[in-house]
This record gives C-alpha cells, structure tokens and sequence, in this order.
C-alpha cells in the first residue's frame, strides 16, 4: 500500500529542518535549481506570518503590484484577516510545510514573519527548496540556528535578508564611513541601550486553562517549541518575553541598534560575556528569578580581541530602564540618545553619539559637528534608504545569488550570534542549582568565556545547554 505523499514530505521537512551539533543536512544544489528568475519577471512571494510586522513586509515587497504574492500561511486565523483581503486570489494555508510542498512551483521566494522560535526551521525548509528567503529579526531564537542558516545561504545559493531595515539606512553607512576613517581614533568602548521592553516581562509565568480559540491551530504556533498548555498570555505579541518564543529585549532591538557598531568596528566572534539583570520581589527581599521570562532589565558586557588593526574593546548592553553613565562632554540640557535609545562610542581621540539605525549621529561635544569636515559615505547609499530594504532584496532575486543586500546572512547570521550571546549570558544567570543543603545556588553568575569557532563556552558547561535547542516534533 502506497504511503501517504503529503506525511513523507512533512517528515523531510521536519529532519530537514532539525539540526545537529557539526553542521545541516545538505541536497545536492543540482537537485534544487537555483530559485531565481528573469530580471523582467515579477518575483512571486509567499508569506509564512501575514499579520503583525507581515503587514509591513508584505506590502514593502509587493509594491503596488511590481511583484506577486502568491500563497499566504499563518497559524492564526485572526492575525491573517487584512492580508487575506489584500490578495484574496493568495491560496492560504496554516502550515509553511503544506504551503511549501503544494505551491512549490509558484514560489520564487519566501517571507518569514513569525515568532523567533520559528523563524530557522521555516527559512531552512524554505532555502532547502531553492527558494530566497526574507527573515525578521532576530534572524534566529539560537546561536547554533544563526550558524547553520549564514552556512546554508551559501550551500543553496540563495538571496537572504534580515528585517533589520536600518542596515539599508543612510546614518547606517554615513557612522560606518566615519569610525573606519578614524575620526574617533582606535575605539574601545561601544554603549547600547534601549528602551525595551515594552510588553510584560520579568513576571511570573501565567497560569490556568483556557479554551483554545478555533481560528488558532496551537501546535504549528508552539512549532518546534516544548508543548504547553495555551494561554492567552503568550500572544499575538507578548511571546517576546518568554524564553521559548521569543528572545527579549535583545533579541527585539538588539539586531537594530548593534548593527552600526557591528558593521563599523568589524567585531566578529566575541570571547566573553557577562551579565547582570533586574529582579522581581515579591515580598521582604524574596528574590523571584523566573527562568521561563526574560528579566525586566539587564546589563551585558561583551569582549571583542584585536581584529587586524583594531583593538580589543568591549560592548556594554543597557535595556529595561538601565542608561550608561552621561559623558562628560555632554551638556546638561542636552539629549541622550532618543526615546527607543542610543549608542555612544569611546575612541582615543574622541566620542560618538547616535540614536536608533545610527540616526542623529553626533560628535561629542556636540559644537565639533561645527567645527569638524566629516567624510562623505564611503557605501553607496540604497534606494529608498531603510524603506528600500525590502525591495532591496526583492531586487537581488531577480538577479539571483552573490546580488549584494544589506543584510545577508553571510552579515546577519554573525551579527544575531553577537544578539544572541546577551541571552546566553542571561539564560545562564537565571540557572540555578541545589547545593548539599537544599539551597539554590547560581554558578551562572560569571564571566563567560566563548569560543566562537567551536560554538562554547569553555569556562561553564551548564551554558552550553542555551547554545542550541532541541526541537520538538509537530
């Protein structure tokens, strides 16, 4: 008797998507195509997510009509309402495995939308047939996620894009162009902080048993994430808070604004990473640590060496509240930063402020932007700024794989290892232990030291278990 056709592909998909320690599975490219078409073509789109930051994504690439949406899939009904009615002719499924295997010859490309927890599994599935991806930020909920999809971009030759649209801004390339020219001198310090979060976080962990709502399938939401009984608190959005979902306050913001500095100083793999955050009381100095949440706050120092010319140097995370310390050169009545947050660089030769994408870039004190002849951009700019970021990728698959975007994998996978590294660190200073008399202890409380190449902590074993995850079948 012939097994079913539509089982055995969701069962490829599902090993095809799960990975090991050491690398992905790989196809032979010449069994996949190359997933591009003609420069005159439309490129034809489909949408994994069609509600939330969908309803940015969706309509960027679109562009009025210069290319097709061709399938639309979200787990939830209610969330797929606005973009249903946008492209009623879109087939819309509810599960990316079914969309991918039944409109695989309508697709050129996919756009991934969905919680962090979901973002890898459903970007290889995509990739592995050939098809260029657009995935939102962070690019991937693990470490481990972020190195096996930088490694499949280039195996499957297809054109990738992170949704962090200000690598495609102008301030991006202008603070960019003006640290590698040395106007800072040799920087060592880089402070980022952002006002995030900005849903519930750092409570305790909801209870009680709710009725599914029917236009909700909650097995493909909860996807490769452990199963749990549903609750109303864990979404549309407020999933960014809890740790098998989302990926806090770093994981929202971190991609946006560490970016500038990321790009600027080249920092590559970091070497340590250690942490502090904000705790809940619930009575008379009773600390509640919830390992199941993101805290409400933290402080994150991460350490870069000496890459080629540039010095050792060290990034501060600030998030929750927590602000760097005012420099000096500063006016009292002058600005921090903006209200989403900032970034301040500390070179030997001076300082560097900046709010969100770069923005607003200003030497310190602020009368040298008076006094100072700055550097043209040394990038080209990219049309349509950060609103073009989109389009920018739509463009290159047309022109198929090696087109340049800002964001590609071989950028963004790095660059959410560093994101992501802030949540190791705090992953590991919520995990406690029992001692011999029952009391908890937290071993994680520690400086960390990471072996970028090998995907390790080398110093703090129990840290290891937040490098990569196991996936759960659905």
């Amino acid at each position: 008797m012939a097994k079913n056709k539509s089982s055995i592909s969701r069962r490829k998909f599902l090993r095809n998507a799960a990975y090991a320690t050491g690398g992905i599975m790989i196809v032979p490219r010449h069994v996949l195509g190359r997933g591009f078409i003609a420069p005159s073509d439309k490129l034809n789109i489909a949408g994994v997510g069609a509600g939330g930051k969908a309803e940015v994504n969706l309509p960027y690439a679109f562009n009025k009509g210069s290319d097709n949406i061709v399938a639309l899939c979200d787990v939830d009904d209610r969330m797929a309402v606005h973009a249903r009615k946008t492209w009623p002719n879109a087939p819309y499924f509810k599960d990316y495995r079914k969309m991918l295997e039944k409109e695989a010859k309508n697709i050129d490309a996919v756009i991934v939308t969905t919680p962090d927890h979901m973002h890898a599994a459903v970007a290889l599935a995509a990739m592995q047939m050939g098809k260029h991806v657009y995935v939102e930020k962070p690019l991937t909920h693990d470490i481990a996620e972020a190195r096996m999809l930088t490694q499949a971009a280039k195996q499957y030759q297809v054109v990738t894009q992170m949704g962090n649209q200000g690598s495609s801004g102008d301030d991006t390339r202008l603070v960019e162009t003006w640290i590698q020219n040395g106007i800072l001198g040799d920087v060592h310090t880089v402070h980022v902080w952002t006002n995030r979060p900005a849903w519930p976080q750092g409570i305790p962990s909801p209870t009680g048993l709710f009725d599914i709502p029917s236009e909700l399938d909650w097995n493909l939401w909860l996807g490769t994430a452990p199963l749990r009984d549903y609750n109303p608190a864990y979404l549309p959005a407020i999933w960014r808070g809890w740790v098998d979902f989302g990926s806090g306050s770093l994981g929202d913001m971190g991609c946006h604004f560490i970016d500038v500095p990321y790009r600027a100083l080249k920092m590559g793999y970091p070497i340590s990473v250690e942490t502090s955050i904000g705790s809940v009381y619930t009575g008379f100095f009773k600390e509640l640590i919830n390992t199941d949440g993101f805290p409400p706050s933290s402080k994150t120092h991460i350490r870069f060496p000496q890459r080629e010319s540039l010095i050792p140097m060290e990034m501060i995370w600030y998030d929750g509240g927590i602000l760097p310390r005012r420099p000096d050169e500063l006016l009292p009545d002058e600005p921090m930063g903006e209200e989403s947050g900032g970034m301040i660089f500390e070179g030997t030769k001076g300082k560097l402020m900046a709010g969100l994408f770069g923005k607003n870039a200003t030497l310190l004190p602020t009368r040298l932007m008076k006094e100072t002849t700055l550097p043209a951009s040394k990038y080209p700019f990219v049309e349509g700024g950060s609103e073009g970021h989109q389009q920018q990728w739509v463009k290159a698959c047309k022109k198929g794989y090696g087109t340049y975007t800002s964001s590609d994998f071989a950028v963004a996978g790095p660059l959410t290892e560093t994101v992501i590294m802030g949540n190791l660190a705090v992953r590991s200073y919520q995990y406690n232990e029992t001692n011999a008399t029952g009391a908890r202890v937290f071993p994680g409380r520690k400086q960390l030291l990471w072996d970028g190449d090998k995907m390790q902590i080398t110093n703090f074993e129990p840290a290891n278990r937040f490098v990569k995850r196991e996936y759960r079948s659905f």
